[in-house]
């Protein structure tokens, strides 16, 4: 754990350290149309054993939605996950397409809405909104104006990205853009004989995305395990992709809901 602890000074480390957990299968609505919400202070819409999810006040992209996903440990890069990481990348594409859709939802409501909110009832995979954008930007390139580049974080945000420019468009565009769909299908095709990413037409409804643990696991025809050591975590079962802990998350629901 030592080698992903956080880090002195780095501004993401500092939100993940004062960001309070939610509680399970709820998040934080932002507070629209309150004086506090021109505060500067990162607006912590999600918390769980894995990640941090906030939402980009001063510099969206998106006056519909930006919000960033970010690793409570302060992993460098994407180099630093292995396969064995790939249910973690399966939790941001769910936990990012929930929280744009409550965000979008709550943004068109006439009425002020609680802080804390529970997700809509949805199944493992929510079905994603074609205007939604979830991704990482990749080395050497950066967004300007949010230029942490060592601590790993997704965007994900609404199109149409209107607040963009030119400039910092590149970050967002085919040169750096990373999409999440296109890694975890990467991912699933280095260590299994599935063409997900290349040989399916209609890739997001794949039947191998039911399965969140599809990929994670590698090995040789005569039985020998090749998986990689993955991100440091508490104990879990991966069998039934269940990771415990004192309060079970939502993120860990969106899994293990599979398996009931």
């Amino acid at each position: 754990m030592a080698m992903f602890a956080p880090k002195p000074g780095c501004p993401i480390c500092g939100i993940v350290a004062s960001a309070l957990p939610t509680p399970s299968n709820s998040w934080r609505a932002p507070a629209l149309g309150n004086s506090t919400n021109d505060s500067t202070d990162p607006e912590v819409l999600w918390k769980d054993q894995d990640f941090t999810a906030y939402r980009e006040k001063s510099k969206p992209v998106s006056s519909k939605g930006h919000i960033i996903i970010a690793f409570n440990l302060h992993v460098p890069s994407l180099y630093d996950l292995s396969s064995t990481d790939l249910p973690l990348l399966v939790n941001i594409r769910n936990l990012a397409t929930r929280l744009l859709t409550a965000l979008d939802a709550s943004s068109r409501s006439p009425t002020p809405t609680p802080n804390t909110q529970s997700f809509p009832s949805s199944p493992i995979s929510p079905e994603r909104n074609s205007h939604f954008r979830i991704g990482f930007i990749t080395p050497p390139f950066k967004d300007n104006k949010i230029p942490v580049t060592d601590h790993l974080h997704a965007h994900a945000y609404i199109e149409p990205s209107d607040l963009m420019g030119w400039w910092r468009g590149l970050a967002y565009g085919s040169l750096a853009w990373y999409a999440i769909d296109d890694l975890i299908a990467e991912i699933r095709e280095t260590v299994s004989n599935n063409r997900v990413k290349s040989g399916y037409e209609n890739r997001q409804n794949a039947p191998i995305d039911k399965v969140p643990l599809a990929g994670a696991r590698s090995g040789t025809a005569h039985g020998v395990e090749t998986t990689e050591p993955g991100l440091p975590r508490p104990e879990s079962n991966p069998e039934d992709g269940e990771t415990p802990s004192q309060t079970p998350t939502s993120a860990q629901a969106m899994l293990t809901s599979y398996h009931s």
